[in-house]
């Protein structure tokens, strides 16, 4: 009865002196730990875990049971393992790094620049072009059963990738796209990368996924997909050049059986950047000239 009576006096003084910090303090470790569950997850790494969680049950009964032996091999394994578990988890290390980096830069607006808002209708109309031009490629690729690997960059740059291959740097169009995944043309067998609308560059070399989740039936550029799809944002489509079917590939996760009107579709939820609000553009600026009139007093 004791101990009930002093657990609630505890609980009690707790939530009194709790505070909008404490809250706000509890809300970003669950998002880590959440981050981190999910990582592991969705990786290789997951298996690496549970096997870490076993070493330290061993080392938590080596210590109540006393296996003074066991205790300090398990002691020693701990202190210097931290080095090797860096270099055994720098894939996911470096893929949470970048989601990291890309989602702090996802919510960021340079419309409110002056002189921006035409830079982006420009982008907007280049992005559709290019869209329309993978969709129209993909359907005629896909009827005549030949083999297509199209990467679509968005925030992270794919300079790395793009050193592997060609640069082209032509306005695209269904045409030159054909041409170039022709299977008796030079680039055929490698990515081609759109960047900012335009035919950026091709036969490029992608990463392969190395993950052991991957259904055995697809073939390289599959794969080559969902390794490029893992090591960044950019959104990557594939024509089957053994069935003709269209997938897609985002985040690590590759979507088959596109047809022409849900490719385009995707696409263009995936791609083409949010018109920004009028409204929002203004007021945006407002608090930004008042400052600068207050200086300029």
């Amino acid at each position: 009865m004791i101990f009930i009576s002093n657990g609630w006096n505890i609980l009690i003084g707790l939530i009194k002196s709790f505070q909008i910090t404490d809250a706000l303090d509890v809300i970003l470790v669950s998002l880590i730990i959440y981050s981190g569950i999910k990582l592991v997850r969705e990786t290789r790494a997951g298996q690496l875990v549970k096997g870490i969680f076993v070493l330290l049950a061993g080392w938590v009964l080596s210590y109540y049971l006393h296996l003074h032996m066991l205790g300090a091999f398990l002691n020693y394994f701990f202190q210097f393992s931290v080095f090797a578990l860096l270099v055994v988890f720098q894939p996911e290390l470096r893929r949470a790094l970048e989601q990291i980096g890309r989602g702090g830069l996802r919510n960021s607006k340079t419309w409110f620049l002056p002189g921006s808002g035409k830079d982006d209708l420009e982008l907007q109309e280049k992005q559709r072009k290019g869209i329309n031009a993978v969709v129209d490629s993909a359907a005629v690729l896909q009827k005549q059963k030949m083999g297509a690997l199209i990467v679509m960059e968005r925030q992270t740059k794919l300079g790395e990738i793009i050193d592997t291959g060609t640069i082209v740097n032509a306005d695209p169009s269904a045409p030159l796209i054909c041409n170039i995944f022709f299977n008796k043309a030079p680039l055929h067998d490698g990515a081609m990368i759109i960047r900012d609308g335009m035919v950026h560059a091709a036969g490029c070399i992608l990463p392969l996924t190395k993950s052991d989740r991957v259904s055995v039936d697809l073939g390289t550029r599959h794969r080559a997909a969902i390794g490029m799809s893992e090591n960044s944002d950019a959104v990557i489509v594939v024509v089957s050049e053994e069935t003709g079917q269209i997938s897609v590939a985002v985040n690590g996760v590759l979507t088959r059986n596109y047809t022409r009107e849900t490719l385009r579709s995707e696409l263009e939820g995936l791609i083409m950047p949010a018109a920004p609000d009028p409204g929002e553009k203004l007021t945006s600026r407002i608090p930004s000239i008042r400052r600068a009139k207050k200086n300029g007093k």
